[in-house]
Formats: structure tokens, sequence, C-alpha cells
């Protein structure tokens, strides 16, 4: 298959990843002191939903690092596509989850506090940073600007493949303390 870039496209698609990101940010953000909506449905599934989606967006970028390396780059593309839909799903729950349902604080004493709050930091801070490079590595393979894509790809991969593992040891370190 030939491919060739749409830098227009790609232009295009980048002032949307900026756009989306700081919106994000923004609602991350403001959801922490929020006062939280009332709901007529029950929300304890989603912290569990939500680390089994994050599991299986890192599941997908492992795979479609699988599939570049053999040189199959409509299998790649189809798994970062997935991936990107888990992502997608992940934050809408978890915006829905935060903005109706109390924080929950972590229960436990001892040296495993500083575990669970160094793995939950570094989580939020490379969740935050990482979003709109994210976006922008999707972009220039979206818009075939390959080698834009590689450069980027090589450090935003692992960032992202922290932040979506590090999210479902999160809930599991968390889960004790929901009081379920």
């Amino acid at each position: 298959m030939d491919y060739k870039e749409n830098s227009d496209l790609r232009k295009k698609l980048d002032i949307v990843a900026y756009i989306l990101s700081v919106i994000v940010i923004a609602i991350v953000i403001v959801m922490r002191p929020a006062e939280r909506f009332n709901v007529e449905f029950e929300t304890m599934w989603m912290p569990g939903f939500n680390a089994a989606v994050n599991t299986l967006a890192g599941i997908c970028l492992i795979i479609s690092f699988y599939f570049i390396k053999k040189g199959n780059v409509t299998a790649h593309r189809n798994m970062i596509f997935a991936a990107m839909g888990f992502s997608a799903i992940f934050l809408l729950v978890y915006v829905t989850y935060h903005f109706t349902t109390a924080e929950t604080s972590y229960c436990k004493e001892g040296a495993i506090r500083y575990v669970y709050y160094f793995i939950l930091i570094t989580h939020i801070i490379l969740a935050g940073i990482s979003l709109p490079f994210i976006l922008l590595t999707f972009n220039r393979g979206f818009s075939f600007s390959i080698i834009k894509h590689k450069k980027m790809a090589k450090w935003v991969f692992p960032l992202w493949l922290y932040v979506v593992f590090t999210g479902p040891i999160v809930y599991l370190m968390l889960r004790p303390c929901y009081g379920i």
C-alpha cells in the first residue's frame, strides 16, 4: 500500500489535539474540588471497569508494537485505534465517576503508603503530560507523517504504557479502601 503524507490534515488534527488536551486537563483539574452531582445510578463499578479498560488499552499498545515491528502497518493502526478507543472510554467514565462520587482516601499504613503515593503521583503527572503527545503522535501516524511519528512514538509509547498500567495498579492498591 502506498502511504502519502498529508501535512494539511496533520496540522488540522494538531489543533484539535491541543484544544482537546487543554479541555481534558482543565476538566480533571476542576473535578477535584468540584461539588459532586447526585445521580440515580450506582457508580462503584466504575473504578474496576476503568482498571480493566486501561489494561485493555495497554494490551492493545503492546500488540500494536509487535505488529509494527513485523511491518504490519494496518494491524498496528487497528490496535492503536483500539487503544485510543479504550482510553477515550476510560476518560469518560473516569470524569463521570469523579464528578459524582466522593474521593476515596488511601487507607493503608506503613511503607506501602509511600509506594502507593509514588505510583499515584507519577501516574497523574505523566497522564497529564503525555496526553497531548499521545494525540500528536497519533496524528502523525494517521496523516502518514511517518518519520515524525516514529520520532515521537519512541518516547511517547513507554510513557503511555506506564500510564495505562499504573492506573490498574493504583486501583488494586486502593480497592480495599472503597468500603464495598
